[in-house]
């Protein structure tokens, strides 16, 4: 056996929580992921959690997908108020405490503006405005994160990425979405959960 098989077969899978979008699921996420090939999902040990509140009103996947539908929080059309944030993060916190360790997170939409979030929060989560201390730093742990050209939160997506250390991106023609990967995103993916598999040696 060869060095580089070696090693590979002691990499051990990250672990991440995966939290889905706005006004979906945990079963919902785990099916738009299913787009990504074998050869990156077998790398991943993913663990699905709804969100605890229901859905308040109409899902854009209905039709799509099948209910029940979830949110984390809920906001305004200019995302500048959030309601129920605070009270979401205890609920991911009790369930990474009884299902973890994790290694890191995954989120769509709004779960990755949990995602985000979470990495600033570590020792934050009981305090009362939660909320404003979240990005009040720069993320420091690496990250992927997935641009698509038509997406119509890509500009709240661009300025995450400037709050981020040691971002690394991916551009998609879509919109929206959870993109398949493609000749030019698979190496990046692949190359990144590589980089996360060795710090975790």
């Amino acid at each position: 056996m060869g060095s580089e098989s070696c090693e590979n077969t002691l990499l051990k899978k990250p672990r991440f929580l995966c939290l889905h979008g706005f006004r979906t699921s945990a079963e919902i996420m785990k099916k738009q992921m299913g787009k990504w090939p074998e050869l990156v999902l077998d790398k991943l040990d993913l663990v699905y959690l709804d969100a605890p509140f229901p859905a308040e009103g109409k899902s854009d996947v209905e039709g799509i997908f099948e209910p029940p539908y979830y949110e984390w929080f809920q906001f305004n059309k200019e995302f500048t108020e959030y309601t129920n944030f605070d009270e979401c993060l205890p609920y991911i916190e009790d369930f990474m405490i009884k299902h973890g360790p994790f290694d890191g997170l995954l989120g769509f939409s709004q779960g990755a503006i949990l995602s985000a979030g979470l990495p600033g929060l570590q020792a934050e989560f009981k305090s009362p405005s939660v909320a404003d201390k979240a990005y009040a730093s720069p993320i420091e742990c690496p990250s992927l994160h997935f641009l698509g050209e038509t997406d119509f939160l890509k500009p709240y997506g661009i300025e995450l990425i400037a709050c981020c250390s040691d971002p690394v991106t991916v551009h998609h023609p879509k919109g929206h979405t959870v993109p398949r990967l493609d000749d030019k995103s698979l190496p990046v993916v692949l190359g990144f959960i590589e980089r996360i598999q060795k710090m975790l040696i």
